[in-house]
């Protein structure tokens, strides 16, 4: 039989005539409204059997695939349903291909042999006499591949070989993998091979960004496989729930292209539009140039609150308290201003100021200060300086507003005339200079002593010392040779201290080499009368070595088992702890790190200069210790511009400190050498220096020694005064002087009686100032006491 199965085509398909008797053509309507072309055959049975073979009309070309698949759709009747062609009906037909690179030519007959078979199609259900009776349809559906094909183009052929069998539709179709998008990246549609896998580059979707390259392998049955690399959405998108990028919203930012969500924006920041990548601060808001995009937005801080001052002959202090507002940041530090107004003021009535003097020294510095007081020093007498302190932080200098400040006025005590005329210089050395003074004409009869100022010319504004003296006159020792010092003579009267005299400056002399020569020729005698003495004690050692040989052995024995036990840690150390000399260490701040405690610079605040040192200056100050109450502190500091010896000198003092806990010696609390300039802190002794506290008591021992002939066991240990003005001087509070004065309080006993009330009603209001004199009032009272018991002998 001659008949055709067209392919599947989008909108129906055609009718062709049959030859009469053999087969009919069938055409209907599927569920999708899709018309497909069929062929029904019903074979005459008896006698010989012919095949029917109905085949495509036009060749089936192909492209870019190689591998096609037929989907066969038909119904076949039950050959049990049909009588009398038990033995020659069948329920089968079988599928054959053709590849061409051209169409056949017109009138080309069927032939087996040039056609491939593909595969013989058996029905899964058959339909019977019964199914036609009730119009129930019974459709089967295979599906075979077909190829590989390898030329243009191909035909179909179905050969029917005794079956009633109605073919409803034949497609022919090939498998692709369908354009998808993962890891916000998109995939074209791509047809697979056979024997391998396809890989793939997909492209970020938009508003995202390319991490590493995204792939994905098409498989054969069309199915994406392995995805490989990711995109992520671009700075101010965020994933969505469709796989792409969509805008961040109002009020939410994204400031780096990530897998990450949108942010609100941080605290005093706003984003108005969409997509946004940054959120603006708002009005008097910053960030500084330091600070994220993602931090929120800060403002300069307040004034600082409480400013006091406090002043004495020899500094002037600043005290105030952090701002109310920090304006949300912790790195704030201080700024001090000076301003000096002398008192006059112009025809327009205003006070005229200017800056202050630039030797004017702020300890440790007038600005970027992260404590909250400051030490002022040098500054002139009978003078009105007023002092602006002000709050800064990491954003104060992007503000437009103009910065809050805090200022007090200070005038400082009046000071009388120099008292000292010309200094001149007597004598000098390569390490020292004598110098003496002139006095005036007629000076006065309460001058206590003389200080004296110097320091180096080329260290100026970096550090001095001072020493005193009772007479118009002063060896200065432990200079530097060749080295022109700057030296200041004041006088120190009972009502205070004066003026300075001007600038003075003298040389020191240049070091002798001859002398160096004398040095280096005394240190190889004393070298080898050093060693001369080693090796006579190390004989001596020899000798009795000998002798106790017999000693030792016999406690060899006892020995082995005291060393047993002490191994198998049965035996306790005794606790004593060895002391180790500081010069056995190259570095002397390997031996400071061992034996002292580093302290931040930050947690010192100096009061005031309380005398000087063979290294620079001695400081009375606070020590402060997060969680505990800030403790007074003795500072000794190394002069700016010493060498490396007297460093180590410098240093190796704190690293004997360091190993000693006892009463009887004076405590170290740490050292500061990681900045400048570089301390050492200890406790402070409330009497000062023992000489001093010795020469203050002498006339108590005397009296001790010529009333009993020995000292008595019961003797109090308290100095003797003879007015308030000795006492407060002893206390270091003669400021309070006039207080005193001005309240009736003129003998010492009716200081004894005073109470922390009375103290307060004086005008006395810083509290350290009223716990000492409170306590040296207490004091004052037993002295007193003991002194109306026993009485004195005259």
């Amino acid at each position: 039989m001659a008949g055709w199965v067209e392919r599947e085509r989008e909108g129906g398909g055609w009718v062709e005539d049959r030859m009469e008797g053999r087969g009919e053509e069938r055409r209907g309507e599927e569920r999708r409204g899709e018309e497909r072309r069929g062929e029904e055959t019903m074979t005459q049975w008896g006698g010989d059997r012919g095949l029917s073979v109905t085949g495509t009309a036009e060749l089936i070309t192909i492209s870019f695939f190689k591998e096609v698949y037929v989907e066969l759709r038909f119904t076949l009747r039950d050959c049990n349903s049909i009588p009398w062609v038990s033995g020659t009906c069948k329920e089968t037909f079988n599928l054959f291909y053709l590849q061409r690179d051209e169409p056949l030519p017109a009138g080309t007959r069927f032939r087996p042999t040039d056609y491939a078979k593909v595969d013989t199609i058996a029905a899964d259900e058959s339909f019977t006499q019964t199914d036609l009776g009730d119009r129930v349809l019974r459709l089967n559906t295979e599906v075979r591949e077909v190829g590989p094909v390898t030329q243009k183009g191909f035909y179909l052929a179905f050969q029917d070989v005794g079956a009633c069998i109605a073919l409803v539709s034949v497609k022919v179709f090939y498998k692709r993998c369908p354009p998808t998008v993962r890891n916000l990246a998109a995939f074209p549609d791509t047809v697979p091979h056979m024997d391998s896998l396809v890989e793939v580059r997909g492209s970020c979707v938009e508003n995202a960004e390319e991490r590493e390259t995204p792939k994905l392998y098409c498989g054969a049955d069309g199915d994406w496989l392995v995805p490989l690399g990711r995109c992520v959405c671009s700075a101010g998108h965020e994933e969505g729930g469709d796989g792409y990028c969509e805008a961040c919203k109002p009020g939410f930012f994204k400031a780096y292209a990530g897998n990450h969500k949108c942010s609100i924006c941080p605290l005093h920041s706003s984003s108005h539009d969409q997509a946004g990548t940054i959120c603006h601060c708002e009005k008097g808001f910053y960030r500084a140039i330091q600070d994220s995009s993602t931090t929120a937005c800060t403002r300069p801080p307040s004034a600082p609150r409480n400013l006091v001052s406090l002043i004495n002959d020899t500094a002037l202090i600043l005290q105030w308290m952090p701002p109310h507002d920090s304006g949300g940041r912790k790195d704030i530090t201080y700024n001090i201003f000076c301003q000096r107004c002398d008192g006059s003021a112009d025809i327009s009535s205003i006070i005229q100021c200017e800056p202050c003097e630039p030797d004017l020294r702020f300890i440790p510095r007038p600005l970027g200060l992260t404590g909250t007081s400051v030490a002022i020093l040098d500054f002139a007498m009978h003078v009105s300086y007023t002092f602006h302190v002000e709050a800064v932080n990491g954003v104060s200098a992007l503000g437009v507003a103009a910065r809050p400040l805090v200022n007090v006025t200070v005038n400082t005590h009046h000071a009388g005339p120099a008292l000292v005329g010309e200094v001149r210089k007597d004598s000098a050395s390569h390490n020292s200079i004598a110098l003496s003074w002139s006095q005036v004409e007629q000076p006065p009869s309460n001058i206590v002593d003389y200080e004296v100022k110097y320091y180096e010319k080329a260290q100026e504004r970096l550090s001095y010392s001072s020493t005193r003296t009772k007479a118009p006159s002063v060896v200065i020792t432990g200079l530097r040779p060749s080295t022109v010092y700057v030296f200041h003579v004041r006088a120190h009267t009972a009502d205070g201290y004066t003026t300075y005299s001007p600038n003075f400056e003298f040389s020191t002399a240049a070091e002798d080499p001859d002398v160096a020569d004398q040095g280096q020729v005394l240190v190889v005698v004393t070298a080898s009368v050093g060693g001369f003495s080693l090796l006579v004690i190390l004989t001596l050692f020899l000798l009795i070595t000998g002798r106790c040989q017999g000693y030792i052995k016999a406690r060899m024995k006892s020995e082995e088992k005291r060393r047993t036990r002490f191994h198998s840690g049965h035996v306790p150390f005794s606790g004593i702890k060895t002391y180790v000399d500081p010069d056995t260490y190259e570095d002397p701040t390997q031996a400071v790190e061992e034996f002292a405690k580093e302290i931040d610079s930050s947690c010192i605040g100096i009061d005031r200069v309380i005398g000087a040192g063979e290294f620079g200056e001695v400081c009375r100050g606070r020590l402060h210790t997060p969680g505990r109450m800030d403790i007074t502190v003795a500072i000794k500091t190394l002069r700016a511009g010493q060498g490396e010896q007297q460093r180590r000198e410098f240093l190796r003092e704190a690293s004997i400190l360091g190993q000693f806990s006892s009463s009887n010696i004076i405590r170290l609390e740490g050292v500061v050498t990681k900045s400048r300039p570089v301390m050492i802190v200890v406790e402070y002794m409330e009497n000062g220096a023992l000489d001093s506290f010795l020469r203050t008591c002498v006339d108590l021992l005397l009296y001790c020694v010529f009333s009993f002939s020995e000292s008595p066991d019961d003797l109090p240990d308290y100095p003797l005064f003879i007015s308030i003005g000795d006492w407060l001087d002893s206390i270091k509070m003669c400021q309070y002087k006039n207080n005193f004065l001005a309240a009736g309080y003129t003998t010492l006993d009716s200081i004894s009686t005073m109470s922390m009330d009375d103290i307060r009603r004086i005008g006395i209001c810083l509290l350290g100032h009223q716990r000492r004199i409170i306590s040296s009032i207490q004091s004052l009272r037993l002295q007193l006491h003991h002194i109306q018991q026993s009485g004195f002998q005259v």
